[in-house]
């Protein structure tokens, strides 16, 4: 236990002094922080050109935005954390990795009796606490920005969802933590280890669920996912493929946490973001790497 504890004091540490992936933290906050604002102004946009075409008397439609939930501005923040905040993460994990062979003191920590997992477990926790702080950062910046948007604080259903919604991007983000630090151990060369996470992820939210949507290319960038193909090969290869289209089930399970219409259980879509999470942290922790990067002894 004291060597987790210490390797996740040492890695909180090592990953707020690394460089590296400042830009990546700093393009996430910023546009989680804007999102909510962009999604206001596009609701106050449409209604300028709904009460114009209502005077001109093109429509007598009521304003759809009439009602909408204070949580509909947060719906784009769910596009940010899978284009920006998954590549962060995964980021973060191989750097994690690589540290102690970059800085040359992986063959020393591999000629001390040091239990590897035990060491693993904590770099990872360390991750975890790092990205729970980022995470939290965006959501208290979202509960506020909201609350000044609205005219007022929110109330307490509004805020337990934003906090769950917090609570599965955390998972999907360690996640990638996990797959981006199981990557630096296997791989010799940095950039290659840094590129497996991205072709990992490529596959992940965009080939499967295009597997399953083709007819509707532009629906991956939309913060809830659209139903597939009711037939035909594409239906088939939807309801085969959803296990592993993690990012489709992370937009189901968000949407429904923010009131967004969404098809599919949001409760099995949670399940398996948590299950996909769960994976890629056993994995980090119990596959071993290649001697020649100096693990330490299993």
């Amino acid at each position: 236990m004291s060597t987790a504890i210490t390797a996740a004091r040492h890695e909180l540490l090592a990953s707020v002094r690394a460089k590296a992936p400042y830009a990546l933290v700093a393009a996430f906050l910023g546009m989680v922080a804007a999102s909510t604002f962009i999604g206001w102004r596009t609701t106050v946009t449409v209604t300028a050109i709904y009460e114009r075409v209502l005077a001109d008397g093109y429509t007598t439609q009521p304003n759809p935005f009439t009602d909408v939930s204070p949580l509909y501005y947060v719906r784009n923040t769910v596009i940010y954390v899978l284009l920006i905040g998954t590549l962060m993460a995964a980021t973060l994990g191989v750097q994690s990795a690589l540290r102690d062979r970059k800085a040359e003191t992986a063959a020393l920590i591999g000629t001390r009796p040091v239990d590897a997992r035990a060491l693993r477990t904590g770099r990872l926790l360390g991750l975890g606490i790092l990205l729970a702080a980022l995470v939290a950062v965006t959501e208290v910046v979202t509960w506020v920005s909201v609350g000044l948007l609205v005219g007022g604080p929110l109330d307490a259903a509004e805020t337990l969802r934003i906090a769950g919604f917090g609570v599965l991007t955390w998972l999907l983000l360690v996640g990638f933590a996990g797959v981006g630090m199981l990557s630096g151990r296997l791989l010799h060369r940095e950039r290659t280890a840094l590129l497996a996470p991205v072709v990992v992820w490529a596959v992940i939210a965009f080939v499967v669920p295009q597997l399953g949507t083709a007819a509707r290319p532009v629906s991956l960038l939309n913060p809830v996912p659209l139903p597939a193909q009711d037939s035909g090969a594409f239906a088939w290869l939807s309801h085969a493929l959803a296990p592993i289209a993690i990012t489709e089930r992370f937009k189901t399970a968000s949407g429904a946490l923010l009131g967004s219409p969404t098809t599919g259980s949001a409760a099995a879509s949670a399940l398996l973001v948590a299950l996909f999470a769960a994976v890629a942290l056993t994995a980090a922790i119990l596959v071993r790497g290649t001697r020649t990067q100096g693990v330490p002894h299993e």
